[in-house]
């Protein structure tokens, strides 16, 4: 079996490097932070699968809104799409969670106890010692104490944190199932991130694998410059041949995080953490050549020195994700508070009465969406049409649904055909929560 090979890239903290920092710090917080922010009496971001509750923002999301999820998935893929058609793969080195945590906090306790990626390489290869043993200790204690870390937190964002709090505090007998996970998350998050490392972005993310079908030669990615940079050559004073810029320190493979080289051309291991930018500009700031050598190019822009452009597909998923959010927008926007839906009771069709009237019977059911206790009454449209109850609840209870049993009754003056469309009002206090319709059967009078 083939051993995986370590990679120990050199960190050069050039000014992408900072502002990468700077974003990985702040997305960090808000990770961190999001599960024990509320809004509107919610938890800021739950995705609680068990219970099948999505809270987004403090609007609730419940089993009934399923379309909207699927919507909100489908624009979200699509954005993707469009982003790596004109980015490629930027998402991966600058806001992924997998690469913010490698780079920005585990590589960087790394280097603090090894030292730099040479010192590492030698400690990893001498022979174990005192030296070595309290260094691989320390190291792997602190990263498995991070991952125990990161797997509380992503269990907040599945059962809550009110729920993680009391698994914190209350004896372990009392919540053995959510103890066991913290500690399976644990484990898998400390292999991801002490061992399988790079290989979670280059074999098993398969969001690498659709660049290959995403990308095309209008696409801005981290690219080298091959018309300037070859023939790639070292810096000799009195050349008789003309070389590129590329002077072939192979600064840029020593700080790349998957050990790919740029100059081979786009990659699919390559994330796009711009490491190599960084080098790259350092090193042509001593020779005193021109900065991006490698940069944010387009394959067009390098072989045809011409300016960015868009292609036809870019509008394409342009137009259809303006077209995915404006949907999502305008159902979010017209999404009741309450969802109500009215079925005639099975094996019915009406009730003649006396005097001159005739009724249908109903169930209604209604859901409440809303993050409080709704108390709630059912309001006719029309004024000749009566409710008479059999079963009426008042009140919903939060995430809860409640069923009301009625007879609709009208007069058959009223009765113009066979079926007729009637409307229906959810009422709390004088407002409005939904607004419903059936159909009423009656005989029509000759």
């Amino acid at each position: 079996m083939m051993q995986q090979k370590r990679i120990y890239p050199k960190i050069i903290k050039g000014a992408l490097y900072r502002y990468r920092s700077a974003l990985s710090y702040l997305f960090l917080l808000l990770l961190f932070a999001a599960p024990f922010i509320t809004l509107n009496g919610e938890q800021l971001v739950l995705l609680n699968v068990l219970e099948r509750k999505f809270v987004f923002f403090g609007i609730i999301f419940w089993p009934q809104d399923f379309y909207l999820f699927v919507l909100a998935l489908l624009s979200f893929i699509v954005f993707i799409v469009l982003f790596t058609t004109v980015f490629g793969r930027v998402f991966c080195g600058w806001i992924c969670p997998q690469t913010i945590f490698l780079e920005m906090v585990y590589r960087k306790i790394e280097n603090w106890i090894g030292g730099d990626h040479i010192k590492q390489q030698k400690l990893d290869n001498a022979p174990m010692s005192t030296k070595k043993f309290l260094k691989k200790a320390a190291k792997h204690g602190i990263f498995f104490g991070i991952a125990f870390l990161i797997s509380n937190i992503f269990l907040a964002y599945i059962i809550g944190s009110a729920q993680l709090l009391r698994i914190i505090t209350e004896p372990v007998h009392m919540h053995i199932s959510g103890f066991i996970a913290i500690w399976i998350f644990a484990f898998v998050f400390y292999l991801v991130f002490s061992r399988v490392r790079e290989l979670v972005c280059t074999v098993v993310c398969p969001y690498g694998r659709l660049q290959s079908v995403l990308l095309d030669d209008q696409s801005i990615v981290v690219a080298y410059d091959y018309q300037r940079g070859e023939p790639r050559g070292k810096l000799r004073r009195h050349e008789e041949k003309p070389l590129g810029d590329c002077i072939d320190c192979k600064l840029c493979v020593q700080v790349c995080p998957t050990g790919i080289d740029i100059r081979n051309g786009t990659q699919l291991e390559c994330v796009n953490c711009t490491a190599c930018i960084d080098a790259c500009n350092m090193v042509m700031d001593k020779i005193d050549r021109p900065r991006q050598l490698i940069g944010f190019k387009s394959e067009a822009q390098i072989r045809d020195r011409t300016g960015f452009r868009l292609s036809r597909k870019i509008y394409v998923y342009g137009v259809l994700l303006v077209g995915l959010i404006g949907l999502l927008t305008t159902l979010l926007v017209g999404r009741s508070d309450v969802e109500t839906t009215i079925l005639r009771a099975s094996g019915t069709l009406y009730q003649l009465r006396e005097p001159d009237s005739v009724s249908n019977l109903y169930t209604a059911e209604m859901v409440n969406k809303t993050s409080r206790p709704v108390g709630f009454s059912i309001v006719a449209l029309k004024p000749y049409m009566r409710i008479q109850y059999v079963q009426k609840p008042d009140t919903i209870g939060y995430g809860g649904s409640t069923k009301a049993t009625f007879f609709v009754v009208m007069p058959t003056s009223e009765v113009k055909k066979y079926k007729t469309q009637i409307g229906f009002e959810l009422r709390s206090d004088t407002t409005v929560l939904d607004r419903f319709k059936t159909t009423f059967i009656a005989p029509v009078n000759d």
